[in-house]
C-alpha cells in the first residue's frame, strides 16, 4: 500500500483521495469516449467508483497540481482462494499520453500490491489497444488468453485479452 507521496521527475505518484474525484472520473470519461479501454458507457458516480475499488491500491499521478492518471484495482472474487488476486485498471489523460505517466502509474502499483502479498494482477484489454497492450509487457504482463465477444459496446461484440503479472516477491514462481 503507498501510503505516502513519491515524486519523479515532476510527477507525483499519491494514494487516490476523495477530492480526486472530479478529476478521476473526467479521465474516465475521456477513456469512455475513446472506445478501446472499456465496455463502459457512463461515467459511474463517485460512490460507484469508490464501492469497489479498495483504498490501498488506488493511486494518482499528479502533475503541476493537476491529476493526469490513476490506476486502480478491484477484487476478482470475495473468495478466500483468490484473496491475492486483483483486476486493475489504469487511465491516463488523453493530453498528457506518451510521456511515461501510464509506466509510473503500473510501477508504483506493483510495488504497492507486491508489499500487500498480492499474487496476480490481471486486466483485459481490447484487441484495438495496442498502446495498452504495449504498457503492460514492458511491465512484466503475459497474455493468457483471449475472451471472445464477452460483451458489446454500442452494439458491437468486441474480443478482450486477458492479460495477467504474477508476482515474484508474493511467492508465486
Amino acid at each position: 500500500m503507498l501510503t505516502e507521496t513519491h515524486t519523479r521527475a515532476g510527477l507525483t505518484i499519491r494514494p487516490m483521495t476523495t477530492d480526486d474525484a472530479e478529476a478521476v472520473l473526467s479521465i474516465y470519461a475521456a477513456g469512455i469516449a475513446g472506445g478501446t479501454a472499456t465496455f463502459d458507457t457512463e461515467v459511474p458516480s463517485w460512490e460507484q467508483f469508490d464501492a469497489f475499488r479498495p483504498e490501498a491500491h488506488r493511486l494518482v499521478a499528479e502533475r503541476d497540481g493537476r491529476v493526469v492518471g490513476w490506476v486502480a484495482v478491484s477484487k476478482v472474487s470475495a473468495r478466500p482462494a483468490y484473496a491475492g488476486v486483483v483486476e486493475h485498471s489504469v487511465y491516463v489523460h488523453p493530453d498528457v499520453r506518451g510521456q511515461g505517466i501510464g509506466s509510473t502509474l503500473l510501477r508504483a502499483l506493483i510495488a504497492s500490491t507486491e508489499a500487500a502479498g498480492i499474487w496476480t494482477i490481471q486486466s483485459g484489454i481490447f484487441t484495438d489497444n495496442p498502446a495498452s497492450l504495449a504498457l503492460h509487457f514492458r511491465h512484466g504482463f503475459r497474455v493468457v488468453g483471449t475472451r471472445e465477444r464477452p460483451g458489446r459496446l454500442h452494439g458491437v461484440w468486441r474480443d478482450v485479452i486477458a492479460i495477467e503479472r504474477r508476482s515474484t516477491v508474493a511467492g508465486v514462481e
